[in-house]
């Protein structure tokens, strides 16, 4: 009897599950019960989504003329010669005061070292690993710059290197969207560096 009974609520249990299996069923062509809604819904309008309370429509408004991103400071410069002089003047390498660095300045050989890795990866191509313009864009037939060892680079001031960085120069493009303001700086630094070693070495061979 009691066998009886407990196969009798077994079956009651199994055919209540069958039950709520087809009655729970997926149904591809309707939407599943969502609970808080307002999880699901977006309560404010997305960034593209269109936006009657604004004239244009739009929800991302365009910034006000004269904001500065965060993290970003202004460059009142243009891309021109007489600004580029005017660079060399106003500008200097906040990683430097001189280019004779201590080999006991960490800091600074650490500076030095995350400039010499964004050279390698903007620079090198055509300026070449030690800056005598024999990278290997060059070397595949397009215009050599000159050498970052010549006299000329060697009077550049550390403002119209940025300068000139930033906007580009002859044959050169300018690298601000590629390159951050730190990095043109650490690239100078490292440069100073590629050009200190290439006067000691002049220097030994001439005495």
């Amino acid at each position: 009897m009691k066998r009886t009974g407990l196969n009798l609520v077994l079956s009651a249990a199994l055919f209540a599950t069958v039950l709520l299996a087809v009655a729970m069923r997926r149904d591809p062509s309707q939407p599943n019960l969502a609970f808080m809604r307002e999880m699901v819904d977006s309560i404010p309008y997305d960034a593209f989504a269109r936006n009657p309370v604004f004239p244009d429509g739009r929800t991302m408004q365009a910034p006000i003329p004269g904001t500065i991103a965060r993290g970003e400071l202004p460059l009142h410069y243009a891309a021109t010669p007489e600004d580029a002089l005017r660079a060399a003047q106003e500008l200097k390498n906040p990683f430097m005061e001189t280019y004779f660095w201590s080999e006991d300045d960490e800091e600074l050989l650490a500076q030095n070292d995350l400039g010499g890795a964004a050279f390698r990866i903007s620079c090198l191509p055509c300026h070449g690993a030690a800056g005598h313009g024999d990278g290997p864009v060059a070397l595949r037939g397009f215009p050599p710059p000159p050498s970052l060892a010549a006299e000329k680079a060697l009077n550049l001031k550390d403002g119209q290197m940025f300068h000139i960085i930033t906007f580009g120069q002859g044959n050169m493009p300018g690298y601000a969207a590629q390159v951050s303001p730190e990095d043109r700086w650490r690239i100078i630094l490292y440069i100073r560096s590629l050009q200190q070693s290439e006067t000691s070495v002049s220097a030994g061979v001439q005495k």
